[in-house]
């Protein structure tokens, strides 16, 4: 089959590799239909190499039909049509038991001390082959793949494997007051889904941004927005526009490549020219992130407002105002999103009238699987208009 590789900073590849197999009676074989470019997988593409293996099979966005099922799973069967969360979850353990997917005890990486196994991304997470490919095994199956309806676009359900999800989570995690307001820094896919789910909540919504493509989707959302780059000082300006004192929460939709960190950006530059067992080190006990977003969200919220971190980070050791989150008494919560935990609030708003959250209007490029090398490129430069990218097998 074919499928997305990583071959090292800034390179991937559509090579050909072995057609995945039954493993386990807990698998299934996936054909995928549809499978989209994240932009946490510009993190790989950039800053995470070290963690990678050339070879290594990316993407953790795929959906597409079912072709054959060990004889442990029986919620699905050959010809169904589903969609497989990033975060791969047995069902059964005390941390999904709570619905924390994402810290199932089943598919931890104990030997990294990490979270649940994730589709396509870095040994970190148990390095388990991606969704950017014709097939994919996909391992407790008897429990992870979503059954969607047929007879709609791929994409009306796509986004339910990462975007959807991971946004409810942010906007529930940001706990905006009824009534309340929240700013988003970043609107990429992740960002433009949380302005859209926070405003179909009541919210009164500020986004943040500085890509004029970006800013321009989400007015057309009728989202209220501030464009970072003519603004120096966007906390001032949306304490401005709140009577002086920030919004009630913040959505960090960023992470750790953020404009406007010079030296955390020399210093990742820096790390990738390491040999990979050293920079990898360097990354585990190191402060790395580019924190110009962090900071921006820690001066916007108001006193003891509520700070959600999607953006992915990495560091160990950054440097945080910690006088100011405590002297505000700022609440943050964060985390890799529990995707099944969310997907009873989300799919009567993509199988019901309409389409409430705009999810028809996200993807920018629809191309083939082998034009993924240069996707990736216009993505991570953010040309084009690139806001996201759908790969079709």
């Amino acid at each position: 089959m074919k499928a997305v590789t990583w071959q090292g900073k800034r390179n991937v590849q559509v090579d050909n590799v072995p057609d995945p197999t039954i493993e386990q009676p807990t698998d299934a074989i996936v054909r995928i239909t549809s499978t989209a470019i994240c932009g946490s997988d510009l993190h790989l593409y950039e800053v995470l190499g070290p963690f990678l293996d050339s070879g290594d099979i990316l993407g953790h966005e795929p959906m597409g039909i079912v072709e054959e099922v060990g004889t442990g799973v029986t919620h699905i069967k050959p010809g169904d049509r589903v969609v497989i969360p990033f975060n791969i979850a047995c069902g059964h353990c005390y941390m999904c038991d709570h619905e924390l997917f994402a810290q199932c005890e089943t598919t931890q990486t104990y030997d990294q001390d990490m979270g649940a196994a994730l589709f396509g991304y870095t040994k970190l997470y148990g390095q388990v082959p991606g969704g950017q490919a014709e097939f994919l095994r996909v391992p407790q199956a008897q429990f992870g793949p979503i059954k969607v309806p047929e007879g709609t676009p791929d994409e009306r359900f796509l986004y339910l494997s990462d975007v959807l999800p991971t946004s409810w989570q942010a906007v529930d995690y940001a706990s905006v007051p009824k009534g309340g307001s929240v700013t988003v820094f970043g609107l990429g896919p992740i960002g433009q889904m949380c302005a859209r789910i926070a405003q179909y909540q009541g919210a009164r919504v500020v986004g943040v941004d500085l890509v004029p493509e970006r800013l321009a989707m989400a007015r057309r959302h009728g989202i209220q927005v501030v464009d970072a780059a003519e603004d120096d000082d966007v906390p001032e300006i949306i304490r401005g526009m709140t009577e002086g004192r920030g919004t009630d929460s913040v959505i960090d939709a960023v992470g750790m490549e953020a404009h406007g960190s010079p030296g955390a950006k020399a210093a990742q530059t820096a790390v990738g020219l390491l040999p990979d067992a050293v920079a990898s080190r360097v990354m585990e006990t190191g402060g790395v992130d580019r924190l110009a977003v962090l900071n921006d969200c820690i001066d916007t919220v108001r006193r003891s407002g509520t700070i959600s971190l999607s953006g992915v980070y990495g560091g160990t050791a950054d440097p945080l105002n910690l006088l100011k989150m405590f002297d505000k008494g700022v609440q943050i919560r964060m985390g890799q999103a529990h995707v099944k935990r969310w997907i009873d609030d989300i799919m009567p708003l993509l199988t019901g009238d309409g389409d409430p959250l705009g999810v028809d209007d996200l993807a920018t490029h629809r191309v083939p699987l082998d034009q993924a090398p240069e996707m990736y490129e216009k993505f991570q430069k953010k040309e084009d208009g690139a806001i996201k990218v759908v790969l079709k097998p």
